[in-house]
């Protein structure tokens, strides 16, 4: 199986779906815990959920392996990207509520990490890195929008309830800030939604890694609450079409902004 599935659009929007995959490397599945079969901290339906972005002609770049096999949007080094707080390895051990994703003894080592690092990680970014560079020679510049879903209720790593919508600019550095207020405008005039901007999520590896403004490109991370678009956020992770269709809306007018926006920063019509 290939590490990922990449469609090459024609417009300057580039979509990523690095935790949508289900797939597990050879061997893999036996070490898992019982709870780690199940692959609960998946990015649910994401691919389907976004259906509508042929209407952009947008490039996509999808996962096809699971997140427990290596963790496309943490830092290859290793490195928190949110020190202080609960999160997850770059090949993760536990689960989101901190449960073992490994039968005792089965965790990989580090000769295992490196290598799944060179299998897995490395062919994703290096896609993603020519698909942002021959996205930008062409339009002169390259919105890049990170998609994710979670579940709206994760004790370990949130208080309270996760709002709908979690848009994240890594503070305002990984995109223009034009870009990210007409983005946030279009987010929030869905009132139906609780939203937010760069809260508890601002963003992995891959908006900070690729987001550079100076050079053109723009990032955007999208986190959303599996309940907005799910009829239940535990197994078997149903889709809820009603819902989807709504939230789709937002979604929409939402990258149609961030679109606009740096289409009329390129244009020269904002300064």
């Amino acid at each position: 199986m290939d590490v990922y599935e990449l469609h090459r659009g024609s417009s300057p929007l580039i979509v990523s779906m690095p935790h949508s995959g289900t797939a597990l490397s050879p061997g893999l599945e036996a070490r898992l815990s019982s709870k780690g079969r199940g692959l609960p901290d998946t990015d649910w339906h994401v691919p389907q959920l976004y259906n509508f972005l042929t209407g952009f002609k947008a490039s996509t770049i999808k996962a096809n392996f699971s997140r427990y096999v290596i963790d496309l949007n943490r830092d290859p080094t290793g490195h928190s990207l949110y020190p202080g707080q609960a999160t997850t390895e770059l090949v993760p051990t536990t689960l989101f509520d901190g449960t073992p994703i490994y039968k005792d003894g089965e965790a990989p080592d580090e000769d295992e990490i490196e290598q799944r690092r060179t299998e897995y990680y490395d062919p994703y970014h290096r896609a993603l890195t020519e698909l942002i560079m021959q996205t930008r020679m062409e339009h002169g510049y390259v919105v890049l929008w990170d998609a994710h879903s979670i579940a709206s209720e994760v004790p370990r790593l949130f208080e309270g309830v996760l709002p709908d919508l979690n848009l994240g600019t890594n503070g305002g550095e990984s995109c223009d800030r034009t870009i990210e207020r007409w983005a946030v405008k279009a987010m929030m005039d869905h009132e139906d939604y609780a939203s937010i901007v760069n809260g508890r999520f601002k963003g992995g590896w891959i908006t900070r890694a690729y987001g550079r403004p100076s050079q053109n490109v723009h990032a955007l991370q999208m986190e959303l609450a599996q309940s907005a678009y799910m009829k239940t956020e535990a197994a078997p992770w149903a889709f809820d079409e009603t819902k989807a269709d709504a939230l789709r809306a937002a979604l929409t007018d939402t990258i149609k902004a961030a679109l606009d926006a740096a289409a009329m920063l390129y244009s020269g019509e904002v300064k």
